[in-house]
């Protein structure tokens, strides 16, 4: 009985040596909420226009900031006026405060996020209701959003670095799972040049040769789960579809003008790229490239990710350009309420973006050229988010 009793209380002990620090599920929260809103916004300013400052995305957005930046400033002056140098263990010291890497970088990706809510307020009052992706207001938010994703990203980072067992464990499934919004942003950045009717075109694939090889090759530097690349999409992908299924299941009409689609519902994002290929060809490319320097590494992830991504997404443009993807499952009817009809988009036909073949190929060059110094950064970071103990 004595024996069973002490075996109890030493797995619930365990248990909660095991646990997860408070401040990163909080900064994990801020993250999703913030990301969420992010994609429930462009839909709202899709379907309805943007009626006011005060929609639920833009909470949303804006609550993820304050509680990613408010757990991050707790930390910080707990570490810096708690006057225990245990504390301070695990911590760096920025203008006289102490406190980890990251949670300076939510901290200020939090602040970054809130300024930029008054500042987009004035933005549309003075220059009318538009819906740019990167208008100056957006431009911050979205360097906010950044700093608030990758600070959860390196919080963790010190975290799991310094943690074994089952605590080392589950801070690598979160640190998965917060790649994948670091993931999103690469690719939300070019949202504008990434619907059907651009992907035959070389930009687009230049475009998305950019970031995405650099994240997935940090995460498969980083991580030592085989599959790393192929979780970090695929939870990319489900989340996507998650949102192009749900979304339209809620009513909304267009208060602004002018109309050119009968919109009663939330219009979704597109169906996701298939990132996930590309991912699973450099997870199974890894083991064999391991002991190669990092420049022949990166050429080999840039040209895998570069090629596979053109020979799954290019067939496959033509399949969602097709009236048998004009359903609910592929969502390609889907317009919002101001783009209008004579648009290529609309029309299901491609944008003739390069003048000729020239251009084509020489910007196809440039995308694999793109693809490999990104690759070569991601493995540079990768190796750097491997050190962080603070």
């Amino acid at each position: 009985m004595a024996q069973s009793a002490a075996i109890t209380w030493s797995e619930k002990t365990a248990e909660r040596a095991a646990a997860v620090p408070w401040y990163i599920w909080a900064c994990a929260l801020a993250v999703t909420s913030a990301s969420f809103g992010g994609v429930w916004d462009i839909s709202w300013h899709e379907s309805i226009g943007r009626d006011t400052f005060w929609t639920a995305p833009h909470l949303f957005i804006h609550f993820g900031g304050i509680l990613a930046g408010g757990a991050a400033a707790w930390l910080i002056f707990t570490s810096t006026f708690s006057g225990s140098a245990e504390r301070k263990v695990g911590c760096v010291r920025i203008w006289g405060f102490y406190g980890p890497l990251g949670a300076f970088m939510c901290c200020w990706g939090g602040m970054a996020m809130v300024t930029s809510a008054p500042f987009d307020n004035w933005w549309h009052s003075a220059y009318g209701l538009d819906v740019k992706i990167l208008s100056p207001p957006h431009v911050l938010l979205i360097l906010g959003l950044l700093a608030i994703r990758f600070g959860a990203v390196v919080l963790i980072l010190g975290e799991m670095n310094r943690a074994e067992g089952i605590l080392r464990r589950k801070l690598h499934a979160l640190l998965l799972y917060t790649f994948t919004f670091l993931l999103g942003i690469a690719v939300g950045v070019f949202q504008e040049y990434t619907f059907t009717d651009s992907m035959h075109s070389a930009l687009f694939y230049l475009l998305m040769s950019i970031l995405v090889p650099l994240f997935l090759a940090a995460v498969t530097q980083v991580s030592d789960f085989r599959w790393a690349a192929t979780a970090v999409t695929g939870i990319f992908t489900t989340l996507n579809l998650m949102f192009l299924w749900l979304l339209p299941l809620f009513p909304a009409e267009p208060k602004l003008g002018p109309v050119f689609h009968h919109v009663t519902h939330f219009i979704p994002p597109p169906f996701p790229l298939l990132l996930i290929v590309p991912a699973i060809a450099l997870d199974l490319l890894r083991p064999k490239i391991g002991n190669w320097n990092r420049w022949l590494r990166s050429a080999a992830f840039g040209a895998v990710f570069l090629g596979v991504f053109l020979a799954v997404q290019w067939p496959f443009a033509d399949f969602l350009q097709s009236p048998a993807s004009r359903n609910w499952v592929f969502g390609t009817d889907y317009f919002p309420f101001f783009v209008p009809l004579d648009d290529e988009w609309v029309r299901h036909v491609y944008t003739q973006i390069e003048s000729g073949a020239a251009e084509f190929w020489t910007r196809m060059a440039m995308a694999l050229a793109i693809a490999t110094l990104s690759a070569r950064a991601g493995l540079s970071l990768g190796g750097w988010m491997q050190r962080v103990r603070r």
